[in-house]
Order: structure tokens, then sequence, then C-alpha cells
């Protein structure tokens, strides 16, 4: 029961934190900083190291670490709307590696990948907490 709570709040932390980064004014690169935090929060990695993996390597990391697999289609999903944000920050080799290592790890969990030029929408987030049960925070 702690465990299933505890991943459901970090769930939750999660999208609100893609929420707040979807409806800030910022520029593209402030946008992609602050979803590279959220990921790393949930993570409870060192962004720096693990984000700058290869992708298989990213991928292999999570499934050693025990990376819970409800929370790495939310992800997934944030790492893509991240891979976006670089784009339109004009970092496309960053881009281009967080969309690579955001499709490794879900091969390497079984889920769909995103498609390239896909955005995450906040409807797709909303949609994953409304299948997940997750109805907010308590």
């Amino acid at each position: 029961m702690f465990q299933q709570d505890y991943l459901m709040r970090l769930i939750w932390q999660f999208v609100e934190a893609m929420r707040r980064t979807v409806e800030k004014d910022d520029d593209p690169d402030a946008k992609a900083a602050s979803v590279e935090d959220a990921i790393a929060n949930a993570l409870e990695m060192d962004a720096n190291v693990v984000l700058g993996l290869a992708p298989e390597s990213f991928a292999g990391i999570l499934s050693v670490s025990g990376t819970d697999p409800h929370v790495v289609e939310y992800l997934v999903r944030g790492m893509a709307l991240e891979s976006y944000y670089l784009e339109q920050a004009d970092k496309q080799q960053a881009a281009q590696l967080r969309f690579d290592q955001a499709c490794a790890l879900a091969a390497a969990y079984g889920i769909e990948a995103p498609a390239a030029g896909e955005i995450p929408v906040m409807n797709d987030f909303d949609e994953m907490l409304e299948a997940d049960g997750i109805a907010g925070e308590e």
C-alpha cells in the first residue's frame, strides 16, 4: 500500500510539473530545463549523469535500478516533450539524444515508443492518469 501511494504521488507530481511547464510562457530552452528537472526528480538520479548516457545504456540503468514500470510511460512521454522543446531551442543533438533515450526506454519496458514528430500534450498525460486511476493529490 505504501509503495502504491508513493508511486501515485510521484506520478502526480511529475504530471503537475509537466503541466506547469507547458503552461509557462518561457522560452523553449527554459521549458526543456524544467522538464529535465522533473525527470531527474522522478528518477531520483543525477540528471547530468544519467541523461547523458547512450540510449541503450540509459534504458539499461533504469531497468537495473528498479524503476517502476508504471512510472516509465510517463517518463517516456516527458522525455519526448523535452526533446520537442530542445528542438525548438535549436539544440538538435540534445533533442535527438533525448528522443532516442525515450524510444530505448520504451523498448526496454515493452511500451509504445513515441512517434517521431509526435508532441505529447497534457491530454496525453491526463488520459494516462485516468487510466491508472490517479485522480489527484490528496
